[in-house]
């Protein structure tokens, strides 16, 4: 997800004032937002305990190997 499509589907609630009170997100994008949000804090742990990592590529290899299907 990149920063302009987070842009182009967030809504601005605003007060009687024009005063910026929240932000509005369909809930399906709420998910994928929190979703890639866990998914890089996971990798950000992951790059910590071992210094180590593999591309996507490799990761998705390895993973039907081990009979999950990505």
């Amino acid at each position: 997800m990149q920063v302009n499509e987070l842009i182009d589907k967030a809504q601005t609630l605003v007060d009687s004032t024009g005063k910026k009170k929240a932000i509005l997100l369909d809930y399906a994008f709420w998910e994928e937002l929190l979703e890639d949000l866990t998914d890089m804090e996971a990798l950000d742990r992951s790059r910590e305990a071992n210094g180590k990592y593999v591309s996507w590529e490799q990761a998705k290899v390895e993973l039907r190997t081990d009979g999950i299907n990505v």
